[in-house]
């Protein structure tokens, strides 16, 4: 009977020790700071809805980046059936509205770049600012909003436009569901 105790006793002692020694690491791998002192590092968006731009926000929090929105001379629709079928347009004829400012990418490391999805790619802003960029040796990080198809071919797809770049994997989230400790823990993988 003393025998049984004791080994119960130490199992379940092994066990809290296990959880613990697992909370540890967890907290150090998906709770650490990130430091991106010695980069430096842009965080280019578009964002019809907002979306996409909160997302933005709290990706510059965590990396004290600067913030670039990606603006189209001429504004989207506000009505969004109207601007769905646009954006169908768009995607069927590759068009890539002329932008406000394209950015300036050639002072940075680190790129993060972001869109909402739209029709299972990026928004066609999105495709002028990287095709008409140079990212050669640069680090494209994507992240993307979408209303339920997820990321799609937009990851793929920036891949091509960015010639030269290397592209890491992206963050997605549902439509305004982005989440800091989420975005941190990815970027954390990253390991920049």
């Amino acid at each position: 009977m003393k025998k049984s105790l004791i080994y119960i006793l130490i199992t379940g002692v092994l066990i809290l020790l296990g959880i613990l020694v697992y909370t540890l690491y967890y907290n150090m791998q998906n709770g650490k700071e990130i430091d991106m002192s010695d980069k430096r590092v842009l965080i280019a968006y578009y964002s019809y809805s907002g979306n996409t731009k909160a997302a933005a926000e709290k990706i510059q929090n965590l990396t004290n980046g600067d913030l670039f929105e990606i603006k189209p001379k001429k504004e989207y629709p506000k009505n969004y059936n109207e601007v769905v079928s646009l954006a169908q347009e768009e995607k069927q004829k590759d068009v890539r509205p002329e932008l406000v400012d394209n950015g300036n990418v050639k002072d940075y490391d680190i790129i993060f770049v972001g869109t909402p999805v739209w029709w299972y790619t990026m928004a066609s802003p999105v495709k002028t600012f990287l095709s008409e960029n140079d990212f050669s040796g640069k680090i494209i990080v994507p992240f993307c909003t979408h209303g339920g198809g997820g990321a799609s071919a937009t990851y793929s797809d920036m891949q091509k436009l960015a010639k030269g770049a290397v592209v890491t994997e992206g963050y997605t989230s549902y439509e305004n569901s982005a989440k800091e400790n989420e975005i941190r823990t990815w970027i954390n993988k990253l390991d920049f």
